[in-house]
Formats: C-alpha cells, structure tokens, sequence
C-alpha cells in the first residue's frame, strides 16, 4: 500500500506520526512510504534519515496526499487539508469527532474511511492508542499547573510540594482513568496533596492501594466535587467517555467557588472539556481566567515533548499501520472498533 506521513500543521504541533526505523519496517514489508519534507524535524528527524529507510520525500502535502492512499497523522486534519483529503484515503490518526463537527462532516461528504487512534478497543475494553499519550499528557498537566501557580503566571504563588511548616498544594483530578492515574503519579512525586474523585468505586480502590492510601478517594457527587474545587490549588479534569464528548462535570459554580489564582488544566479538552467554563486554547496561547481562576485548556499537550511522544506514540500504532496496510481493518476487531467513518457512514456514537 501506498502510505503518507504529512507534516503537522495544527498550532505549536511538532509530533510526526511515525519514526525512520517504523517507516523502515513498513518498507521492507513492501509498502511504498511517502514523507512530507521536514515532517519529522521538530521531533529530532531529518529528511535524510526517512530517506535511508526506504522513504520518498515530498516536497507538498498535495504531492503526499495524492500519492498515498493510507495517510497516517498523529492530530485531526485542519480545515486547510480538507480539500486534499478523498474518497479512497483511510485516514489513521486522532479524530476526536465528538469535538468537531465541520470535520465529521466533511469526512462524510467525501466518503473517507476514517480510522480514529482513540477508539480502536481491545476486546477488554482497554483503548491501546490512547493510552500512549494519555499517559503524557496526564503527566505533563501536573507539571504545567505547578508552573502556573507561580506569582508571575498570575497564579497563587504556591510551591507545589511545600517546604518545611508550609503545606504542599492540594490537587484535584477528576476521572481515575490513564490521564487521572499519569497526573496523580506526576503529583504525588512531586510531594502534593492528592484526591481523586471517580464515579466507579474499584478504581478508587485501586488508587488507595496503589498509593498506600497517601492519596484520598472520593465518589463523585456533585456536592463533594463543589466542596474539594473550593479549597484546591490545582484542578486536573481527566473524565473520558471513549469516543463521546467528555461530560461536563465541572460546573461554573464550582469555578466561581474556587480561589483566585487557581489553576483549572482540562485535559478532556480534545473530546470537548470537561468543564462548562472550557474552550480550547493552543500552545501559542495557552491560558485565559474565569473568575480569576486560570484555565490551561491546550488540545495537544504531549507536543510540549515532542521528541518522546513521537517515539511513543510511533511505537503504539505501527502494530495497526501494518495491518490496514495488509487490507486487515474490516476483520481485525479492535481496528474495526476504530473506524468511525465510511462510504458517508458515521460508525460511532457521538
């Protein structure tokens, strides 16, 4: 098969897809691989590194786009790829169709198999494609917000871990999937007060045995979410419903009823917030404040590390790039999972 890697051209995007050694493999299996120039730089890459592992070089994505059939992206197309995009494309990268309709849409009116790294599922229920930067981007929100306590973000002016006879700052994440458990691991080792608030009682089991009960756990009632935003420091959404918009948990009020110079960090932004206060934010312009509480709502997060997500990543979905490669996503029920469009067909549930 014919397989494209653009570059990304979403803001402050520096992941590429793939890496020279995964291009290498799917080019010795026989697969021509097409790389747009620089697609790889800001992620350690060169041109000359795809080249010697069996890659062409294009200098467009026009060029790209009509050499390739299987195009393979790590963020949504933006509205300036549409009109390159076709009927006879399968597109493989995140899709988050849930949060973007104009999208959907024009997936649909092409007839686009449309192939979304969030929603191929394991038969356990497990996503495998979206745990990888999950696991990044909760890891990252934890180290984000305690440099946004400081004075001179507009923050608190709290020291995260505390000092001698200083409490530590108190950290609230709601949802205790991959991004709650990343942010919660990244909090606790830097010697923060935690809670974790989820609706489903066994994973807060987990986190109380996981952590030896050094980090408390709380169902999630509206009235006990009300009460915990009131006195923390940082706020970590973290709620996913896989393939659907992310529930609005956290409402205004609890917004309006924390202290100024918190720091509220979405990370559900992507599947459409988790917060009624949220609306998304890029890297060149991260934060805003609603009642002078700051929100950091950046719908790609592991680009701030671009060189790890991408090996990450590339690692994850090379399994699965080899398989729609090999015609195996209509009988591979995990991939079959992941295809959200086709033939002008939605295939989930938005």
């Amino acid at each position: 098969m014919n397989i494209g890697i653009p570059k990304e051209i979403k803001a402050s995007e520096y992941r590429v897809a793939l890496t020279p050694r995964a291009v290498k493999k799917l080019a010795d299996m026989g697969n021509k691989v097409y790389v747009e120039k620089n697609a790889g730089i800001n992620s350690g890459f060169k041109d000359i590194e795809y080249k010697e592992s069996g890659a062409t070089i294009v200098s467009s994505a026009k060029q790209l786009y009509n050499k390739s059939k299987l195009i393979v992206k790590v963020k949504e197309p933006q509205k300036h790829e549409y009109d390159l995009i076709n009927k006879d494309h399968i597109l493989f990268c995140y899709l988050h169709l849930a949060a973007d309709k104009s999208l959907t849409k024009m997936l649909l009116n092409r007839g686009t198999t449309g192939i979304s790294f969030e929603t191929v599922q394991l038969p356990d229920g497990s996503l495998p494609l979206l745990v990888p930067m999950s696991r990044v981007a909760g890891t990252l929100s934890s180290h984000i917000a305690s440099n946004m306590l400081h004075k001179d973000k507009g923050g608190l002016g709290k020291l995260i871990c505390g000092l001698p006879g200083v409490k530590p700052a108190k950290v609230l994440i709601i949802g205790g999937g991959t991004v709650g458990l990343s942010a919660c691991e990244a909090a606790i080792g830097l010697n923060a007060e935690v809670t974790v608030v989820d609706i489903n009682t066994e994973k807060l089991s987990f986190f109380y045995n996981k952590f030896g009960g050094k980090v408390k756990t709380l169902p999630s009632y509206p009235d006990i979410i009300y009460r915990e935003c009131k006195d923390a420091d940082i706020l970590i959404g973290a709620v996913l419903i896989p393939g659907s918009k992310a529930p609005k948990i956290i409402k205004k009020d609890y917004i309006k009823n924390m202290q100024k110079g918190s720091v509220f960090i979405d990370v559900a932004i992507d599947q459409g917030g988790s917060g009624e206060t949220s609306r998304p934010t890029t890297h060149d312009d991260p934060i805003y404040t609603v009642n002078e509480v700051i929100h950091y709502c950046v719908t790609n997060i592991p680009s701030l590390v671009a060189v790890s997500s991408t090996k990450y990543l590339s690692n994850e979905i090379l399994p699965y790039v080899e398989m729609i490669a090999d015609g195996k996503h209509e009988t591979h029920l995990p991939l079959k999972k992941g295809i959200n469009t086709k033939n002008g067909k939605l295939l989930i549930e938005l």
